[in-house]
C-alpha cells in the first residue's frame, strides 16, 4: 500500500494524540488527590460532616479519572516499542532509571494505597486512613517527576555519555538528570498547572451545583433538609477551590517564567518561534499578535511591545534575543542540511503559546472574581425558611432585584470554567514537543531518525485508527460516568464512620483488644489479603 504520508508523520500524530489525551487526565489526578486528602484532614480534625461529605465526593470523582488515566497511560509505553525503536534503543539506558523509579516508587504508592483508602473506611483508624489517601498524593506528584524528569532530559540532555560503538546515549549521573533546572521548573510548572486544573474543576462543578439550587430557589422551591446540606457542602468546595485556583495560577506564571528563561538558553529555536522573531534584535519586542509568513521569513502583520520579550528572557531591556532566521542558520553550519529544517511550524508554536497562556489565565481571573463576588458580606444574605428551620439564601449578593443579570453569568462563567485550564494543558503539551522539532532529543537525535524502519505507513493508520476509536469510546464511558456522579452532588444521607477501629494484636491485653470471637469475625486487615 503506497500512501504519500511518512510513517514518521502518522506516527507523530498517533503519539500526539493519545498523549494530549492521556494529559487529560493526569493533572485532575494529581491535584484531586490532594484536594480529596485536605478536605479529609479537615474532616478528622473537624468532625465537621460537611468535610466527610465533600471528601466522599470528590474522591468519588478522583478515582473515575485516575482509572481513566491508567488505562490510557498504559498505551505511552507501548508505543515506544511499535513506533519509536530506533529511538527507545538510543535513549532506552538513559529512560530505564527515571522511568523504573516511576513504576517501582511512584505507581507503587498509589495502587497499594488507593486500594487501602478505598476499603477501609470502616476497617482502619481515621488518621491512618487519612494517611494513605496522602500517600496516594505523594505517589501521583512522585509520578509526574519521574517522568518530567525524563521528557527534560529530551528538552536538555545532561549526565550521560554516547558509546562509540553502539551510539547509544548512556546515563552516567542519574542525580543530574533529575536534579536539573530544567527538570526542577518543569515539575513546579506542571504540578501548579495541575493544581489549577483541579480547583477550576471543583469551581465548575460546584457553581453548577449552587447555580441550579438557586434557580429552584427563585422558582419558589422550598429546599429541603438534604439539598440544604449539599448546598453547605459544595459552598465549602467552591470557596476551597477559588482559594487554590488563585494561588496555584501565581504559581504556574512564576514557574512559567522560569521555565521561558530556561528555554531561551537551552532551546532559543522554541522560543523564537513562540514570538514569531524572525531576525535577532535588541532589544527584542513581545509580539501581542502577528501573521507569519514562513516562505519570506518575516511576518506579513505584527503588534508588537517594544523590549518586553528582552525583559522576559534577560530581566532587562536592552539584551538581544536571537532570531529565528539566525539560529537556523547557526544549527545547519553545526549538524548540516538546509537552514529550513531546523525551523518548527512557526504557526502551531506561536499560537500553541498564547493559547496556554490566555486559557489558563482566564481560570485565575475568574477565580480572583469569584473570590471577590462570595466574600462573606456578599455571601450571606438575609435568612429564610426552608420546612422547619433557617438557613442563608443561596444568592451572591442580598440585591437580587439590583443585579439579575451578574448573578446569572457569574454561575454561567464559573462552570464554563472548569474546561480552560485543561484546554491550557494541552496547548502547553503541543507547544514544548512542536517547537523542539527537529528533534527528538535535543541536539542529539531527529525525529526522523527515531521512528521504528520495520513500520509502514499503513501499519501506523491502522493502530492510530484504533486508539481514536477507543479513545472515542472511553471518552463517552469518562464524560458520562463524571457527569452523573457530579450532577448527583454529594450523598448527604451517608453517615460517617460511627466507631474509629484501632489496629489490636490478638491474645494481648489492653485497651486495644477484643474478645476471640470479635476478633475473628471482623479483622480489620483481614481485606487487605
Amino acid at each position: 500500500m503506497d500512501l504519500a504520508i511518512s510513517p514518521e508523520t502518522v506516527a507523530r500524530w498517533q503519539f500526539g494524540v493519545t498523549t494530549v489525551y492521556h494529559f487529560l487526565f493526569v493533572p485532575l489526578t494529581i491535584s484531586l488527590a490532594a484536594i480529596t486528602a485536605g478536605l479529609e484532614t479537615a474532616w478528622v480534625r473537624t468532625s465537621k460532616e460537611k468535610y466527610f461529605h465533600a471528601t466522599k465526593f470528590w474522591g468519588k470523582l478522583f478515582l473515575i479519572n485516575i482509572a481513566m488515566g491508567v488505562v490510557t497511560g498504559i498505551v505511552q509505553e507501548f508505543q515506544f516499542g511499535m513506533n519509536w525503536s530506533d529511538y527507545s534503543r538510543f535513549v532506552g539506558d538513559v529512560f530505564g532509571g527515571p522511568l523504573a523509579m516511576e513504576a517501582l516508587i511512584a505507581f507503587f504508592f498509589e495502587s497499594t494505597f488507593i486500594g487501602l483508602w478505598i476499603f477501609g473506611w470502616d476497617k482502619l483508624p481515621k488518621k491512618l486512613h487519612c494517611a494513605c489517601i496522602w500517600i496516594v498524593s505523594l505517589g501521583t506528584m512522585l509520578s509526574s517527576y519521574f517522568i518530567l524528569a525524563a521528557n527534560s532530559w529530551m528538552q536538555h540532555p545532561v549526565g550521560y555519555s554516547i558509546d562509540e560503538k553502539t551510539g547509544r546515549a548512556e546515563l552516567t549521573d542519574i542525580w543530574a538528570a533529575l536534579t536539573q533546572h530544567t527538570t526542577l521548573v518543569a515539575v513546579a510548572h506542571t504540578l501548579t498547572a495541575a493544581f489549577l486544573t483541579g480547583a477550576a474543576f471543583m469551581i465548575g462543578v460546584s457553581c453548577f451545583h449552587l447555580w441550579r439550587a438557586k434557580r429552584a430557589q427563585d422558582a419558589g422551591e422550598v429546599l429541603d433538609a438534604k439539598r440544604t446540606k449539599q448546598v453547605g457542602v459544595v459552598r465549602t468546595s467552591l470557596r476551597t477551590g477559588l482559594v487554590i485556583a488563585v494561588i496555584a495560577g501565581m504559581g504556574t506564571a512564576l514557574s512559567g517564567d522560569e521555565l521561558g528563561k530556561a528555554m531561551f538558553e537551552q532551546q532559543p529555536m522554541k522560543m523564537a518561534s513562540a514570538e514569531a522573531l524572525w531576525e535577532t534584535k535588541s532589544p527584542a519586542p513581545f509580539a501581542v499578535f502577528a501573521v507569519g509568513d514562513s516562505e519570506e521569513q518575516r511576518n506579513s502583520v505584527e503588534v508588537e511591545i517594544p523590549g518586553v520579550l528582552s525583559l522576559l528572557a534577560h530581566n532587562n531591556l536592552s539584551d538581544p534575543v536571537p532570531g529565528i532566521n539566525d539560529i537556523a542558520e547557526q544549527q545547519a553550519e553545526a549538524h548540516g542540511g538546509s537552514p529550513q529544517n531546523y525551523m518548527p511550524n512557526i504557526f502551531m508554536t506561536f499560537w500553541a503559546f498564547r493559547l496556554m497562556i490566555m486559557f489558563g489565565m482566564a481560570s485565575v481571573a475568574v477565580a480572583a472574581a469569584g473570590l471577590w463576588l462570595t466574600r462573606k458580606e456578599r455571601w450571606v444574605a438575609p435568612q429564610f425558611r426552608t420546612g422547619e428551620t433557617e438557613v442563608p439564601r443561596l444568592m451572591l449578593t442580598a440585591d437580587r432585584e439590583l443585579k439579575p443579570r451578574l448573578t446569572k453569568w457569574a454561575w454561567r462563567i464559573g462552570t464554563l470554567t472548569m474546561g480552560f485550564p485543561l484546554i491550557a494543558n494541552s496547548f502547553g503539551w503541543v507547544f514544548t514537543e512542536m517547537g523542539r522539532q527537529p528533534w527528538v532529543v535535543n541536539g542529539l537525535m531527529r525525529t526522523s531518525d527515531a521512528v521504528s524502519p520495520g513500520v509502514s505507513t499503513a501499519h501506523v493508520l491502522i493502530s492510530l485508527s484504533v486508539f481514536t476509536l477507543l479513545y472515542a469510546v472511553l471518552a463517552v464511558v469518562e464524560v458520562r460516568l463524571m457527569t452523573k456522579y457530579a450532577k448527583a452532588g454529594p450523598d448527604t444521607e451517608e453517615k460517617p464512620p460511627t466507631r474509629d477501629p484501632r489496629l489490636w494484636t490478638p491474645g494481648r491485653g489492653g485497651t486495644n483488644s477484643r474478645d476471640a470471637a470479635d476478633a475473628e469475625a471482623d479483622d480489620p486487615l483481614s481485606f487487605a489479603y
